[in-house]
């Protein structure tokens, strides 16, 4: 009998490897997990992604079509002498099994510290068991060199909205596991929009179609729309972490398109940030980085408009702050780019990393003589020397007023007028 106490994505999970929705680079047929599945050796392995992508699902499914035991544990909540039971049991297992190796499922794999890790290295290397890992962090930083050594990582990915279509429309018809004795109908369209507007998870899917049509059947309705969805679980999941991956991923996409002067992408970017609350200030820091670091001195007032964005921002604070910094994004990504402020000095420093300690010439010093002050030539300069042995750091590049810069250091350094200087 069906029961609606249990979750649909619960009810709705697959029972077979044809049914397992999405992740096609892993899973399609002749792709390398399915195979290894189909083949009955699965090696020890982590499956890494973001929420509701049916990590947990899989590793089901791998236990019950290689027809292996399965332990599970959590990793944030297992203590060492846990751990080691579950080694003992997984060795009692693999020996009445006739030397077939238990599936240890351990969710959150990543919270595991050296003690816990200790007590599965022997077991994964020797194969008494066979580890699989879930986690939303990326195992390739914060999990032990040691054990990930021994493993496989298998990245899972979200769902795109075709994926996760043809799944909406069979938990809203199935009359056993899924909605259909509601007798609630929906266009694809409107399927189609909860799929978009899910974020890629599966349990984010499913959670919206059965609390919107619950919320249809509930009011004697037969018809789910738009409208009802929107009453019902509103706006779109929007998936983003601001301690993992998404906070550097989406930073990392606006600074990269502001840099690639695209500035639709940058506001995209911008606004994925801030409808996922990540900090106001840190979106302001990059920003600042990013009219140094990226448009420099081909647009020196980059850097102006970038602190004056700051400022404002700071003053006005959210929702109105987003407009500003919409306008300082917009801005930077239409301006001209040059890195030559960043480049030159990092190059000098790269040197004196290699031992380039150069004296101060005496003339600079402040208890020097026969230094020559150039406001006192019409020119506003006068030939000296600077450096003790004179160097080449800065490059200007051919954008914007950076032209003119350079124009202007050819009439006076002779080593400006070639290409690669001293």
């Amino acid at each position: 009998m069906l029961t609606f106490d249990i979750p649909l994505a619960e009810r709705m999970r697959p029972k077979s490897l044809d049914e397992y929705c999405g992740q096609e680079h892993l899973m399609k047929k002749g792709a390398p997990l399915r195979s290894l599945i189909e083949f009955g050796r699965v090696p020890s392995c982590v499956l890494y992604g973001p929420p509701g992508v049916g990590k947990t699902t899989l590793v089901r499914l791998i236990a019950k079509h290689t027809d292996r035991s399965l332990l599970e544990i959590n990793a944030v909540t297992a203590k060492v002498a846990e751990l080691r039971d579950l080694v003992e049991e997984a060795k009692r297992l693999k020996v009445m099994g006739g030397g077939v190796s238990a599936l240890a499922f351990v969710d959150e794999l990543y919270h595991f510290n050296s003690s816990q890790q200790n007590v599965l290295l022997p077991s994964v290397e020797k194969g008494d068991l066979i580890l699989i890992g879930t986690t939303t962090e990326n195992p390739r930083y914060e999990i032990n060199k040691t054990l990930l050594s021994r493993m496989v990582i298998f990245d899972l990915k979200p769902l795109e909205p075709q994926e996760l279509l043809p799944l909406l429309r069979r938990a809203l018809s199935d009359r056993e596991r899924g909605l259909g004795v509601l007798e609630v109908q929906a266009s694809d369209e409107v399927l189609a929009n909860i799929a978009a507007s899910s974020g890629g998870d599966v349990r984010q899917a499913l959670m919206r179609l059965e609390a919107s049509t619950s919320f249809v059947a509930a009011t004697g309705g037969s018809l789910l729309t738009d409208e009802a969805v929107e009453q019902t679980v509103g706006d779109a999941n929007v998936r983003f972490d601001r301690q993992g991956d998404d906070h550097y991923s989406i930073i990392s996409a606006m600074i990269k398109s502001i840099r690639g002067s695209d500035p639709d992408a940058a506001v995209y970017w911008l606004a994925r940030l801030l409808a996922g609350g990540e900090d106001i200030r840190f979106i302001c820091r990059r920003i600042l980085i990013s009219a140094a670091e990226d448009i420099g001195l081909a647009d020196p007032t980059a850097i102006q408009v970038a602190a004056a964005a700051v400022y404002a921002a700071d003053m006005t604070g959210l929702p109105e702050a987003r407009i500003i910094l919409s306008e300082a994004v917009i801005y930077l990504s239409a301006a001209p780019k040059s890195n030559s402020a960043y480049l030159a000095v990092d190059k000098a420093g790269e040197e004196i990393k290699r031992g380039e300690l150069q004296p101060v010439p005496h003339h600079l010093k402040p208890d020097g003589s026969g230094y020559l002050y150039p406001h006192d030539d019409p020119r506003h300069w006068l030939p000296q020397q600077y450096m003790e042995r004179p160097r080449r750091y800065y490059h200007p590049g051919e954008m914007g007023y950076e032209r003119e810069i350079a124009a202007r250091l050819r009439k006076f350094w002779r080593r400006f007028s070639s290409p690669l200087g001293a």
